[in-house]
């Protein structure tokens, strides 16, 4: 069965860390593009960053650049979302997904949401004082 399987979401304050897990089964993560999405209450899902199959290129969005960091293990199957210097803004469920497809870094635009195929189930982060 493929499947994605995120963690690592819970309460921080602001300005502390993170690290989420994408674990993958059934399909082998670095033949695909992994993407993180966040859906906050009332707001529409936005891509976050992602890290292409193969070679790795990665993706940010503005708001997280210098403070989220994609990273792929694919010994342990696995890609990582290391966020620091959260605020509360980034409060929202996290998903991630697979595509199968290679994000080369000159498309002009991130990978959309209809382009993945397969998706988690999500992790809740919430950033609050």
């Amino acid at each position: 069965q493929l499947q994605l399987v995120e963690s690592g979401g819970g309460l921080v304050q602001p300005g502390g860390s993170l690290r989420l897990s994408c674990a993958a089964s059934g399909f082998t993560l670095d033949y695909y593009t992994i993407g993180w999405f966040r859906q906050a209450p009332g707001k529409e899902r936005e891509g976050v960053s992602c890290i292409s199959s193969h070679d790795g290129r990665k993706y940010y969005e503005d708001s997280v650049k210098g403070r989220f960091t994609i990273s792929r293990d694919n010994a342990k199957n696995t890609v990582y979302l290391q966020m620091n210097s959260l605020k509360p803004e980034d409060t929202a469920v996290y998903y991630c997904a697979a595509g199968n497809f290679y994000y080369s870094g000159a498309w002009g635009r991130a990978p959309r949401a209809g382009e993945y195929v397969y998706w988690g189930q999500g992790t809740q982060v919430f950033v609050s004082s």
